[in-house]
């Protein structure tokens, strides 16, 4: 039996670590099944699940049973291009229903040598989740922008530090309890369990920021369909999150009215001839648009087309540099802005963005991906959150294996792990990773 034991351990040492993230979107939702690669730097893309999405409102699930559906159908095809059955998922989160906040969380150091440990790290975070918040609201992320001991401020690692107290400051992002529930029930429906769930806009700058980017402030505006989601970075810490329901949506709709084209005819439009800045359009090609019942088709230019789109455009920039000002970091952002999502395909955004914010301004695309598998089907802005997730993912399963050996090496080491036997020594480690 020991023999068996050994030989299964080993065979699945040898299984690649497989993670999946799965973006699912207003306009989309995606599937990106990775791999860390042999190198250690960057991911292995080895399959791509893409389908339309009709369950969704402003990034919340309105329709169950359709959103259900359109998940089947990218994890389908996202197994088929990998070969790997998907068990598992990390999902992504956005809509106008999220929110964040800053919190504070103040504790004593009781150790003797009067060392900072991680067990007061946690200690301190947990501190500042002791807020008041409304019944239908749940945390989402508790990120530390820095840590305070004895008055002494600015700390970002405290760990190894000796001190008599310690503060933190967060920034907690929270959303509407029944938008989780409802996106838990569409994964879990279909046989999935979800490790993580991640703000999108989080998940995005992953995949198309670097690390000089956040270091000198960043803000990264990704416009999906449903949302368009803000993420600031300085000092390589994210200092301000929001999403607002404006996005690339809003746009398809006016290309609609005002051509008098049924939706799917007006993104196909928005996407082969969609031009968002009027000064920048060089050839001014015409186009035919089909008519709508037996009407004969009529030719329009693509300057028509952008009088349309831009104004929504701008208004969408608008609103991003609203909250960029909300934030109190733009007069930091020595990197401007990266603009992503599927929005940012349209021609002429770079120009209009940087018109608009009056700032440095390029579109991510997805990066950390090896040139190898699947990876240029995912170099677009569209898969800038499905690889992002994937990416988060990896992230946190290589510092859960990290805690484990930790935790492992320390308790061999220890008077104790002989009294205990392997059965002893297996419940302290799932409950010392329980409580990290």
């Amino acid at each position: 039996m020991a023999l068996f034991n050994q030989s299964k351990s080993q065979e699945e040492t040898k299984k690649p670590n497989i993670v999946v993230g799965l973006d699912i979107g207003t306009s989309k939702v995606c599937a990106v099944v990775a791999s860390p690669s042999e190198e250690g730097r960057g991911i292995n893309i080895l399959g791509i699940g893409l389908a339309e999405s009709d369950g969704l409102k402003r990034g919340v699930v309105a329709n169950i049973d359709k959103t259900i559906k359109s998940i089947e159908q990218v994890i389908e095809q996202a197994q088929m291009t990998s070969g790997h059955q998907i068990t598992d998922v990390v999902v992504g989160i956005a809509g106008d229903h999220i929110d964040s906040l800053q919190s504070k969380g103040v504790i004593g150091i009781s150790n003797t040598d009067r060392e900072i440990t991680q067990s007061d790290v946690d200690r301190v975070i947990d501190e500042s989740r002791n807020f008041k918040l409304p019944n239908d609201r749940s945390i989402l992320h508790v990120i530390p922008q820095e840590y305070i001991i004895d008055g002494q401020d600015g700390i970002l690692d405290p760990i190894g530090m000796a001190g008599v107290r310690m503060e933190v400051k967060t920034h907690v992002v929270t959303g509407l309890q029944t938008a989780i529930q409802n996106i838990y029930r569409c994964v879990e429906r279909i046989g999935l369990n979800i490790t993580d769930v991640v703000l999108e806009p989080l998940a995005s700058s992953y995949a198309v920021l670097d690390d000089d980017e956040k270091e000198v402030g960043v803000a990264l505006i990704d416009i999906g369909g449903g949302t368009t989601d803000i993420a600031i970075f300085e000092d390589r810490i994210i200092r301000f999150t929001s999403v607002f329901g404006v996005a690339g949506e809003q746009v398809t709709n006016d290309i609609r009215k005002g051509l008098g084209i049924v939706g799917t005819q007006a993104e196909r439009i928005k996407r082969d001839f969609g031009h968002s800045y009027l000064n920048s359009i060089i050839n001014d090609d015409l186009f035919m648009i089909p008519g709508v019942g037996g009407r004969k088709p009529i030719e329009i230019s693509k300057s028509y087309l952008c009088q349309i789109i831009q104004p929504r455009l701008e208004e969408i920039f608008q609103f991003a540099l609203a909250e960029i000002r909300r934030s109190g970091y733009a007069s930091n952002l020595g990197a401007g802005a990266v603009i992503t999502g599927g929005s940012a395909m349209i021609e002429g955004i770079e120009d209009l963005a940087q018109d608009v914010l009056g700032m440095p301004v390029k579109v991510g695309f997805p990066s950390h991906v090896t040139y190898s598998g699947l990876a240029p089907e995912v170099q677009s802005p569209m898969y800038s959150t499905g690889v992002g997730l994937a990416l988060f993912g990896l992230e946190s399963a290589k510092k859960s294996r990290q805690m484990n050996n930790i935790i492992t090496n320390d308790y061999q080491n220890s008077p104790t792990a002989k009294k205990d036997g392997w059965l002893g020594k297996f419940g302290k480690i799932k409950k010392a990773l329980e409580e990290f």
